[in-house]
């Protein structure tokens, strides 16, 4: 046996649970198998977990496809209703409102994204509502949602959906899935972290009760503290509040909401933003907004005032700095989830981040003894994915035309990274919009938030015109006509998840 293959990793010690945790134990237990590898998660009952993160993008149904999860079982037993998309209300002025939707807007022609097509007929009738030509629109507007048919002509096949569900419920089911799969759970509060003299890595973890636990590999899903990540590995963290200026959330949980939203709604405010989450069994709320514009107090008031339903419990603060890791893989830890960082719930990307990383983690995953120029590349591709969903995020705040409130004021006007400023020019230039690298967010994605909040452009792709006139209009009624026939016949969102899904 070669000397490699004698240090192969063959325990992997994740700490901390809540979504981060387990849906590493859950993905690790079924990927690397706990007949090779002892997979043991580390957490105290006596120290919570955020629990907030209760919406997610479509992505999250390929992770839960790697487990093998029946998605109906799943939904029930994490209250969990579906996503279709996002309403954006007050963002790009008071009063405006729009849906980001998750898949396309009509269908491309060669080349062409489709969205091009609506910047020149904005251009020809400005009153264009391109919500009539995405079916998730239709459907979110109407509060209905069936999950795409198998009809490839049908605007029904392009239904692109996630879901909401309960945070708690979700590492709970997941905790149990690991479990069954051979992941062992030990109970216990962490107090001492030794590292190497030498290597300066993490030999083991000591807890309350004196117990040692060693192991090869370590996952630090600790929340915002960073345990191993930060405290024992000194990693650093870069602060990136001077972009996004959100530090709070306030949240509240509220009663069901009739009749029952497929989508998620974001209302801006003065100095933030409130969520609003439809679950089966309650409906979750937050505020979000920043302490150097409003006062917690306010802000709380400012969400008991605008929840659309009765309270069912009273508000509940969280702090956070938004930034990243200066590494996130550092020696023979990993940090997953908030101890990675943290980007304002905005998009709906935090559950997303930790799938992703999970994956690619999986993806460099050591062979033996580790190796430097895995760690630096995995560092290297998670920071670029990040820094594409910071300036997404970041989108919202900058195309905005409000002038009431100083934290409005300082978004418009304030300067932002190379990248979003050139993809913002770009698009006003000449309409074009660019996926760098793979990007999460898609074009489409790019012109819902450009669109929605007012950005405008100068021109069109001049591939557009090649299309006649007349077929151009025809094309166009025959989308919108298609798109708003299939909406008559999905059900209701209630509906749907009664006769499917229903906890």
């Amino acid at each position: 046996m070669n000397d490699n293959a004698k240090r192969r990793i063959k325990k992997i010690i994740i700490v901390g649970g809540g979504t981060a945790g387990w849906m590493t134990a859950a993905a690790f237990s079924k990927v690397l198998g706990t007949s090779c590898y002892d997979i043991v998660l580390i957490e105290s009952d006596d120290i919570g977990t955020v629990g907030v993160g209760e919406a997610t993008i479509p992505l999250i149904t390929s992770f839960n496809q790697i487990l093998g999860l029946d998605e109906s079982q799943f939904m029930k037993k994490t209250q969990a209703t579906f996503k279709l998309g996002i309403e954006f209300v007050n963002w790009g002025n008071i009063d405006d409102r729009y849906i980001h939707p998750f898949g396309v807007y009509g269908k491309g022609i060669g080349s062409l994204a489709f969205y091009n097509f609506l910047l020149k007929q904005q251009k020809i009738k400005p009153d264009t509502d391109v919500g009539d030509y995405s079916i998730n629109i239709q459907a979110a507007r109407h509060n209905k949602f069936m999950r795409a048919p198998n009809l490839p002509n049908s605007p029904l096949a392009d239904i692109r959906y996630a879901y909401h569900f309960d945070a708690g419920l979700y590492a709970l089911y997941l905790r149990n899935y690991a479990e069954q799969q051979g992941a062992i759970r030990v109970q216990g509060e962490i107090t001492n972290v030794s590292l190497d003299d030498d290597s300066g890595c993490i030999t083991s973890v000591t807890l309350k009760d004196g117990q040692t636990h060693s192991a090869d590999f370590f996952i630090d899903c600790s929340g915002f503290r960073g345990l191993l990540i930060e405290q024992a590995l000194k990693t650093g963290y870069e602060d990136w509040s001077h972009l996004l200026l959100s530090d709070t959330a306030v949240t509240v949980p509220s009663e069901v909401i009739h009749p029952l939203p497929s989508f998620t709604r974001s209302t801006a405010h003065s100095a933030g933003w409130q969520w609003c989450i439809p679950l089966q069994h309650r409906t979750g709320n937050g505020h979000v907004f920043s302490s150097r514009f409003m006062s917690e107090d306010e802000a709380t008031s400012l969400l008991l005032q605008h929840l659309p339903t009765p309270a069912l419990a009273g508000p509940r603060t969280v702090k956070f700095k938004t930034g990243i890791r200066r590494k996130l893989w550092n020696k023979n830890c990993v940090a997953i989830g908030l101890s990675s960082g943290f980007i304002e719930p905005l998009e709906s990307t935090s559950i997303h981040l930790i799938h992703s990383a999970i994956h690619k983690l999986l993806t460099f995953f050591p062979t033996g003894a580790l190796s430097q120029v895995d760690i630096d590349k995995y560092n290297d591709v998670m920071r670029t994915d990040i820094e594409f969903i910071r300036d997404f995020i970041l989108l919202h705040y900058k195309a905005t035309s409000r002038t009431d409130s100083a934290f409005w004021n300082h978004c418009r006007t304030m300067d932002v990274p190379d990248g979003l400023r050139k993809k913002m020019e770009l698009y006003i230039k000449s309409g074009r919009l660019y996926r760098d690298n793979n990007e999460l967010f898609t074009e489409d994605s790019w012109f819902a938030v450009m669109e929605g909040q007012g950005v405008k452009v100068e021109d069109y792709h001049p591939l557009v015109d090649s299309v006649e006139q007349v077929k151009f209009d025809a094309m166009l009624g025959d989308i919108a006509r298609a798109i708003r026939e299939s909406t008559d016949v999905i059900p209701s969102h209630a509906e749907y998840i009664a006769r499917y899904c229903k906890a």
